[in-house]
């Protein structure tokens, strides 16, 4: 009975974490992007998501597991991991572009998607260049902690390590599904959120391999290269 008690808590915490965690990005797109677009109310609810999708991973590790961070978890790794985190993001990035030169103007309204990015600057070249180290230097890692780390960890709490990966990638991918319908057609969202749930799951099975987000952080760091250029190439090329 103790031994239920503890799986059935255990369970229960893992659940919650995840209802506390998985909706904070989309509401954050929901309130910045649709319901308060180019407002004060809509900029702070999305800054407030944001920070709280990055802070309740360590707060709940701090106040409710009652743990400490991980060397293993939150430092690079040996066994192949950063070999293998090379390689798929190289991949990755040759698919990516790839994709993009073969059916990019197919799939994407340039004039639309200049017209959303204008309004927030991102037309501007060094505007454009500062997001895109952001997203590589900072958004990248603290995705892998979010969604690696911590959603993936809960996840495997509730079911088999193996389905766990499915299940966090499909969380990993839907805050971005939100984002994409701002930017870009029906059709073209489930391809890139496609494309979003296989990396997430490659990073996933990559955090449980080699039980580091690093391996992950580093082929996610050529992912988002990869759709920086493109990016890129729609705007100023």
């Amino acid at each position: 009975m103790k031994n239920f008690n503890l799986f059935l808590n255990s369970h229960v915490k893992a659940f919650i974490a995840l209802a506390l965690l998985v909706p904070a990005p989309s509401l954050g797109v929901l309130f910045g992007m649709f319901l308060f677009p180019d407002s004060m109310l809509g900029k702070s609810l999305f800054l407030l998501t944001k920070i709280w999708l990055f802070a309740l991973p360590a707060i709940w590790l701090k106040f409710i597991d009652k743990g400490k961070f991980s060397v293993s978890s939150m430092s690079p790794v040996k066994n192949g991991g950063i070999v293998a985190g090379i390689f798929s993001g190289a991949i990755i990035l040759l698919v990516i572009i790839g994709g993009f030169l073969i059916v990019g103007d197919k799939l994407i309204d340039k004039d639309f998607f200049v017209a959303k990015l204008a309004p927030v600057g991102l037309t501007n070249p060094w505007l454009y260049f500062g997001a895109m180290m952001y997203w590589i230097l900072i958004n990248s890692v603290l995705e892998e902690y979010v969604w690696r780390w911590f959603c993936l960890e809960k996840c495997a709490m509730l079911t088999s390590r193996f389905w766990a990966v499915f299940l966090s990638a499909a969380f990993f991918t839907l805050h971005h599904i939100f984002a994409m319908v701002v930017y870009f057609s029906p059709v073209t969202v489930f391809v890139c959120a496609f494309g979003v749930f296989i990396v997430g799951l490659i990073w996933s099975a990559m955090y449980l391999r080699y039980q580091s987000i690093f391996p992950g952080y580093i082929s996610h760091v050529f992912a988002d290269i990869a759709v920086f250029c493109c990016g890129a190439w729609i705007l100023f090329g």
